[in-house]
């Protein structure tokens, strides 16, 4: 998340026509006399970038032979004059100032150590050594380790190496080993081996320690941060648990101090103040965003409500925009979201595969060379997926019939002698009829012991009318058994009467009706709870129109409730379903909804997540693949190497191996 795709998410940025003489002058202006014109003040400084303030410094100096810094101090007081004198200073020399001013005096602030030290990069922790020196002419390392003990102050100098690794290619079996010993440090001994989370957590790449992390909770069943607690005490455990949250997510950590500052009772103004100068040309919109997300209000809202006078005012202005105002400014997240839908309501995104008929298709030869291919010792497994990844279905079909007419063997049978594993599966998969291995995948999902829910929801939830109609055929046929009472019987409660709904494949097919789509709207708010006001008070009736809203209407119609939702609520649909529910039935109702708003989008998603961390699930990568590879491989394809930054073909060569491995690079079709 952090600095997403380097667009620029400050909120501060550089003013247009920029005249530092002309700002020096209305500054000494606001300065002169009796009194200041804090208004002045607070309006010019707040709108220039902290390069344009330098520069203004200078003039200042130039023209008045004063300090600038020093008038400031002069004039204002209290926490005003600390905002303004802090946006004054280049960010280093904020940051020098700030740690100086919480190691010297009595006490030390160690909240503030850890927040600079926790989430500054290494370029900035270098910057910020220097401004020290320059500043105060001290060692900033030797002044923390005279004012600090113990692991928080051995961890504390780690940091300011500013060496974190910075590359973004991940070694699992290192990303293993971590994890090993991060366990053996801590939950697996008695006493704490603290040199090896200091270690870890000091040097390895934020890239490399979100895959730790998401790691250490699959093996041990643990969170990294129940860990820290568990085992590390004192500012030494707070150090470790800021620096784990700014590797998750450095808005995060910042939109989380920052509502602490705020909430209850008094504002803890130095946090405050602190995070609205140093973030304001790095971060902001994104510190606000999860702001409006994890607490339900703007970030606008709360400091108008807790703060006041020109205090208020500047930080209003370096906060940058209400994300409250319905209708005016959204979170980016639901901004983005609306203007996706726009565009699909308008764009008909072609869909394409990536396997295609062959041209000049002889199926006697594809026959007799996969025959060849299996006859005698040994199998040329080359030959049989050249064949079949490069062949439409209808064409697979073709040559199942051919093989019989002309061996009087059964094809399938054959494969299935002579290949195993996930190549078998694959390759199977590639010849059975699209509704038919749909209909056996989920039939495989509902046998045996547990239930594979995710599968159920991935296949119902993403085929359309006619699709599910043939799956229901193709089920029928080959297990003399309808699918819903296979599907009744093997789920219960919500899930189960939004499957069987999904299954009866009777979804509308028409255009949008915008007055029934603010009226499903309205219902959909009222179920998450986030409308203001309640037509009726009878939840199950509710319930049951919100599943049959999503289960039914058409694909174009649900586009038009989903911007209706926002429009009403400022929030995202599927973000606020995330939010408010839970298990299966919260992940087949977001399945509907990201199937509605981009369905390659989904797949591309279920796609890297078969493939993250360490570990392949392989069945639901195979699964994919094969189901999508005539009708929208190709986009899925895009829309991963958008979203990841890495090609689909990338990731899965870089996952899988063998023979498996060459189906499914053939299957991908290509390097994006």
């Amino acid at each position: 998340m952090d600095n997403m795709g380097n667009r620029y998410r400050g909120s501060i940025t550089d003013y247009a026509d920029f005249d530092a003489n002309k700002d020096a002058e209305t500054l000494y202006t606001a300065m002169k006399g009796f009194g200041s014109d804090k208004e002045a003040i607070l309006e010019l400084i707040t709108s220039r970038s902290n390069k344009q303030r330098q520069e203004i410094c200078q003039s200042y100096k130039s023209l008045y032979g004063k300090d600038l810094i020093a008038d400031l101090k002069y004039e204002l007081t209290g926490k005003f004059e600390r905002l303004i004198v802090g946006l004054m200073r280049p960010l280093a020399y904020f940051d020098a100032k700030e740690i100086k001013d919480a190691i010297s005096g009595i006490g030390t602030d160690e909240k503030c150590l850890i927040e600079i030290l926790a989430s500054r990069t290494n370029q900035q922790i270098h910057q910020l050594v220097e401004a020290y020196k320059d500043a105060y002419e001290r060692n900033l390392e030797e002044d923390v380790i005279a004012d600090t003990s113990g692991h928080f102050k051995k961890m504390l100098v780690v940091l300011l190496q500013g060496t974190r690794e910075e590359d973004d290619v991940v070694s699992e079996d290192l990303v293993a080993q971590d994890v090993k010993d991060l366990y053996e440090a801590g939950e697996q001994k008695w006493g704490t081996d603290e040199a090896q989370f200091i270690y870890i957590l000091g040097n390895r790449s934020k890239q490399h320690l979100r895959l730790v992390f998401d790691e250490y909770l699959k093996t041990t069943g643990i969170p990294i941060e129940a860990s820290i607690r568990g085992e590390l005490s004192g500012d030494f455990e707070k150090l470790m648990l800021a620096v784990v949250k700014c590797i998750r997510s450095s808005a995060e950590y910042f939109a989380e101090r920052l509502f602490k500052a705020m909430k209850g009772l008094g504002t803890r103004d130095n946090t405050l103040i602190r995070i609205m100068v140093s973030r304001s040309e790095l971060d902001m919109l994104d510190i606000r965003e999860v702001f409006r997300t994890k607490y339900e209000k703007s970030l606008y809202s709360m400091i108008k409500n807790d703060t006041s006078g020109e205090y208020k005012k500047a930080l209003l202005k370096l906060c940058g925009g209400d994300d409250d105002a319905a209708g005016q400014f959204f979170p980016e997240a639901a901004k983005v979201a609306y203007q996706m839908w726009e565009l699909s309501a308008v764009a008909r995104v072609e869909l394409k595969g990536t396997v295609r008929p062959a041209p000049n298709f002889d199926p006697e030869a594809d026959a007799k060379a996969l025959r060849k291919a299996m006859k005698g010792l040994g199998t040329d497994e080359d030959t049989i997926i050249d064949i079949i990844t490069h062949r439409s279905n209808d064409q697979r079909q073709q040559i199942r019939q051919t093989f019989k007419s002309h061996f009087g063997r059964d094809l399938m049978a054959d494969l299935k002698s002579e290949i195993s594993g996930n190549l078998a599966k694959l390759i199977l998969g590639l010849m059975m009829p699209p509704a038919h291995y749909d209909a056996k995948q989920l039939k495989k999902a509902m046998e045996g012991a547990g239930t594979d829910e995710q599968a159920l929801i991935e296949i119902l939830a993403t085929r359309n009318n006619q699709e599910i109609q043939a799956i229901n055929e193709a089920y029928q046929e080959d297990y003399h058994k309808s699918l819903e009472d296979d599907l009744s019987s093997d789920t219960s409660g919500h899930l189960k009467r939004i499957l069987v709904s999904l299954a009866t494949g009777n979804r509308d097919e028409g255009p949008e009706n915008s007055d029934q789509a603010r009226e499903d709207a309205q219902v959909i708010a009222e179920i998450l709870e986030i409308a203001d006001t309640t037509t009726s008070s009878d939840k199950p009736s509710l319930e049951t129109r919100f599943m049959s809203i999503l289960c039914t209407r058409s694909y174009h119609h649900l586009r038009r409730v989903f911007q209706e939702f926002i429009k009403m609520t400022n929030y995202d649909v599927e973000h606020t379903i995330k939010k408010e529910m839970s298990g299966d039935v919260r992940d087949a109702l977001v399945a509907i909804v990201q199937s509605v708003k981009n369905k390659p989008l989904f797949f591309a998603d279920k796609l890297y997540k078969s493939m993250k961390g360490a570990g392949t699930d392989e069945k639901t990568l195979t699964r994919i693949m094969v189901s999508r590879s005539e009708t929208d491989l190709l986009n899925i394809r895009r829309e991963f190497i958008e979203k990841y930054d890495k090609s689909l073909h990338h990731v899965i060569e870089s996952d899988n191996s063998g023979d498996y491995l060459k189906a499914l690079l053939a299957l991908c079709g290509g390097e994006d």
